[in-house]
Formats: structure tokens, C-alpha cells, sequence
């Protein structure tokens, strides 16, 4: 079954499973950080014509994935603007494109809302570059700054 992809203002009863994904994920542990946090921050996703955006990917009533995109994801670069941030696939739906699926709904968003560039950064250059990212700046020899160059 293909899974269905949706902002997550319309699924709010997926809220707290995708918070919990993203601390599972991201922020366990470090203690300023919790769940909580996290469904308030997307509960800002209210707009669909502005951000921050929160896409859900969704199988039968399971929350499997999800991918956002804020105002920032580096306070070292507030020039760069918007970020991809957030992508999260639960470890059972891996490797079946459910990861693929969120990110080229999330960049048509993008495209939708007239944004011409969307950065990223990561650990796993190989599957953006997969998608059409270029390395944008190289942080560390293990992470990069990504960037997506949208058609107008």
C-alpha cells in the first residue's frame, strides 16, 4: 500500500506521533528537549500558504514518515533560507521510498509557495544528491549543507 502524504494540519490526530518521531529521532538526548516541545512547534504548521510547512506520510492510521520546512535550520547561516528539516521514515518503511515520496511533495510545496532554493543540512548526501541537491557548503568532512534549486 502506498503510503498517503498530507500537511499535518489535516491529520492532527498524527501531532503527537510525528513529535515523537522527530525527538526519537533528532533529540533524545539532549534534556531541553522533549515530545512536547515538539507538537507545540508543529502545531505552528497551521498555514498552508506560509511556513513553517509539516508534511505527514501516513499508512492505514500508523504515522510511517514525516518532513518539514522552517524558517531556519542553522543559526549560523540566517541568510539561508528555507530549510528542509525534520525527514524521518520509521526504520519498518525504510528503503520502499516513503523518504523519496516526502521530500518531492515537500520541494512541490516549496515550488507552490514560489521559493526558488531550499537548503538542508546533513550527514547523507548521497540520497538528496539522488534527488537533485548540490552540496552547498562542506561543514565537516561528515556534514554538508545541501541546497535545492527549484524550477520558477
Amino acid at each position: 500500500m502506498r503510503p498517503i502524504i498530507d500537511h499535518l494540519l489535516n491529520r492532527p490526530a498524527h501531532v503527537a506521533a510525528v513529535a515523537q518521531l522527530i525527538y526519537d529521532e533528532f533529540w533524545r538526548d539532549k534534556p531541553s528537549y522533549s515530545a512536547a516541545y515538539f507538537a507545540g512547534r508543529l502545531r505552528a504548521a497551521n498555514d498552508p500558504a506560509r511556513l513553517p510547512l509539516s508534511l505527514v506520510a501516513i499508512t492505514g492510521d500508523a504515522t510511517i514518515g514525516t518532513v518539514n520546512l522552517i524558517d531556519n535550520d542553522d543559526e549560523r547561516r540566517p541568510h539561508l533560507w528555507p530549510w528542509l528539516a525534520a525527514l524521518v521514515v520509521v526504520p519498518a518503511w525504510r528503503r520502499r521510498g516513503v523518504g523519496t515520496q516526502l521530500v518531492r511533495t515537500l520541494l512541490a510545496e516549496a515550488q507552490r509557495l514560489r521559493i526558488s532554493t531550499v537548503y538542508l543540512g546533513t550527514d547523507g548526501p548521497t540520497f538528496y544528491r539522488r534527488l537533485g541537491a548540490r552540496v552547498h557548503e562542506r561543514v565537516t568532512p561528515d556534514f554538508c549543507i545541501m541546497r535545492f534549486a527549484l524550477p520558477r
